[in-house]
């Protein structure tokens, strides 16, 4: 586990209040708008600024305020990856890579801080790039780079403050597959900071919401995107992730089917091969309910639901639903969905927590 009981003050007012403990594995987001203190929070972790209390990773202490315990940011075993690469511009990629080795006090540190970034190399696809300089790198590969740098030190801990902030949407979808290539092959958790969604939704495991210095929710990604109490209810991109195995793919229609725990979606066809884990994300804005079994009906993706909670506001409902129509209690896991409707619909249909409804997916809106 990472512990972080963290407080800090400025003078123009803001303050960092958190107790936190997140996995000691996976990538746990820390999301919020801009300003909620995500960064401060980050450079705390890493020491580069210095709140008060006390941070420890897997049993290693960082910081105890209360025992006079503090290591410098040098002496923790970290990775720090920021928004712009900070490459050397007069070094080649390969003597970038190679600059963090020197300080290894040793020839086996040095082989085993080689081992590291050779792995960090061949995850990152970017064995093809080490006679060049970072000026004719694109953002990506600049940004890959920046990671295998960061990873090459065998860090414990690897902190992301927005790595995708600064690329445009072309070189965001180029670096995204290898930042969940790292998710799933690397034994290293990931503190991210992010303000954008669809990044939370593809690569995080543990979701950290942030307002004004302070914890508002923080759990399982699952858990709290299916919430309807939270801000995160309230965005256009508000909707859920589903973690499902790919079952089969339908050529003639280009499409695939995805299975999970109490029920199966079509959705656009997929690359993957059939029997590989996948994550598909679901909007509430391409989710309706009906109290009734659709007949012929040109959304392919119905499914049994029972309505756990809303929220109303002026114009539109935020409604839970958990898949299938067993009269577990609101606690009870299973996969759960966001439907927007509006409230004019949820008052004609009288709904409240309870009802068992049939919720009607979109194949085609489906990521």
């Amino acid at each position: 586990m990472i512990e972080a009981r963290l407080h800090l003050q400025r003078s123009g007012g803001f303050a960092l209040a958190v107790d936190l403990q997140l996995p000691g594995q996976g990538v746990s987001a820390l999301f919020g708008a801009s300003g909620c203190g995500k960064t401060t929070l980050l450079r705390a972790l890493a020491g580069l600024e210095r709140a008060t209390g006390r941070v420890v990773l897997a049993g290693e202490v960082w910081q105890d305020d209360a025992s006079g315990c503090w290591l410098p940011t040098h002496r923790r075993a970290l990775g720090y990856v920021i928004q712009e690469a900070a490459l050397f511009p007069h070094l080649d990629v390969q003597r970038n890579l190679h600059y963090g080795l020197r300080r290894a006090a040793s020839a086996e540190q040095r082989i085993a801080l080689q081992r590291a970034l050779d792995q960090a190399v061949a995850l990152l696809g970017i064995g093809g790039l080490m006679s060049r300089r970072p000026a004719t790198l694109s953002g990506g590969e600049r940004q890959r780079v920046a990671i295998a740098r960061a990873l090459a030190t065998r860090p414990r801990l690897l902190l992301m403050d927005e790595p995708l902030a600064a690329l445009d949407a072309t070189r965001k979808a180029e670096i995204l597959p290898y930042l969940e290539r790292l998710h799933r092959e690397l034994a290293l958790p990931i503190v991210y900071v992010t303000h954008a969604m669809d990044e939370v939704a593809r690569l995080a495991d543990h979701l950290v919401l942030l307002e004004a210095g302070r914890v508002r929710a923080a759990g399982p990604l699952a858990e709290l995107l299916s919430r309807v109490d939270l801000p995160l209810g309230r965005q256009d991109e508000a909707g859920v992730v589903i973690e499902a195995e790919l079952v089969a793919h339908d050529a003639a229609y280009a499409l695939s089917r995805i299975a999970f725990a109490g029920g199966a979606l079509w959705l656009g066809a997929a690359p993957q091969p059939i029997g590989e884990r996948v994550r598909a994300r679901v909007l509430a804005r391409d989710v309706s309910v009906t109290r009734t079994l659709p007949g012929e009906t040109s959304i392919l993706n119905v499914l049994p639901v029972r309505l756990e909670a809303l929220h109303a506001d002026a114009g539109t409902a935020l409604l839970r639903l958990r898949v299938g129509h067993d009269e577990a209690g609101p606690a009870a896991d299973g996969v759960h969905l966001l439907a927007r409707i509006t409230r004019k619909s949820c008052e004609a249909l009288r709904l409240a927590p309870g009802d068992a409804l049939f919720a009607q997916v979109k194949g085609v809106a489906l990521m």
